[in-house]
């Protein structure tokens, strides 16, 4: 019997009435990862750019997350078309391609995730699990209705060609990336700086012009409401690294004291 693939996240999108919010997952455990995908969130992202993952720890996590109504969306390391190959074969659906910055660097994405002659994807369906091993029927013909893509604007030049971007065919989502940006600003580590909020918003109004969903990174709860406010489509709030990280800070803060009372001696 011919098996059916999920809801894409581009498929996802397109029927939400509200913003998706989501989290990163970059510890590379598929166990962490489960933990996440349970929590009722809309979407995660399984980073392989600033993280350990591997392509064997993303199959293990798409294969965990496949039990929950949440969407996965992977991140590339890079615009690389071997990349992409490989993790379109191990089964995601959803890719996320960062710095892409031009018109032209998004084609390049697309053509990637597309078999000839609409694009350049190596063809090997019945190795992979993307087609289940040929299980899934007219998986050839129609592996793009099952493939979402989003690109990640994080220079000024992307900001720039933001609508030119948005616009490529192929491309069915933009997720800005404000870390990267204000680095390329000129405002490292100042992500919410009204100058990067202005760029922000500025690829939002591009992106929405052109009738695709916009997203944003935004691990300030207040930042993540503004700009849902301005139109966010989805937004990423939160990552299992930086959840364990703040939450042991806080374990050491309140149990661990230099002028509390010390342990009574026996």
């Amino acid at each position: 019997m011919p098996l059916r693939l999920e809801p894409s996240f581009r498929e996802r999108l397109a029927s939400s009435d509200r913003a998706f919010i989501g989290m990163w997952a970059c510890s590379g455990s598929a166990l962490v990862t489960e933990v996440a995908a349970g929590s009722g969130l809309d979407w995660l992202l399984i980073d392989m750019e600033h993280s350990a993952n591997t392509l064997e720890t993303v199959l293990l996590q798409l294969q965990v997350v496949a039990a929950y109504p949440i969407a996965p969306v992977v991140r590339v390391p890079s615009n690389d078309t071997v990349a992409i190959k490989q993790v379109l074969d191990l089964g995601a659906q959803n890719l996320i391609v960062p710095m892409v910055s031009s018109a032209d660097e998004a084609r390049s994405a697309v053509a990637a995730t597309r078999y000839p002659p609409e694009g350049v994807r190596g063809v090997g369906s019945a190795l992979a699990r993307s087609a289940r091993w040929n299980r899934v029927d007219r998986y050839l013909q129609e592996s793009a209705q099952h493939t979402s893509l989003t690109v990640q604007i994080e220079t000024t030049a992307g900001v720039d060609a933001a609508v030119e971007i948005a616009t490529v065919d192929g491309v069915d989502a933009v997720f800005v990336g404000p870390s990267d940006l204000s680095a390329s600003m000129g405002l490292l580590g100042q992500q919410t700086h009204p100058d990067v909020v202005a760029a922000v918003e500025q690829v939002f109004t591009a992106v929405r012009a052109a009738g695709k969903p916009v997203g944003v990174n935004a691990f300030d709860p207040a930042a993540a409401d503004a700009y849902v406010a301005a139109g966010a489509d989805f937004v990423a709030v939160g990552a299992d690294v930086a959840l364990l990280a703040r939450a042991s800070e806080a374990l050491a803060a309140r149990f661990i004291t230099t002028d509390g009372p010390a342990r009574a001696s026996y």
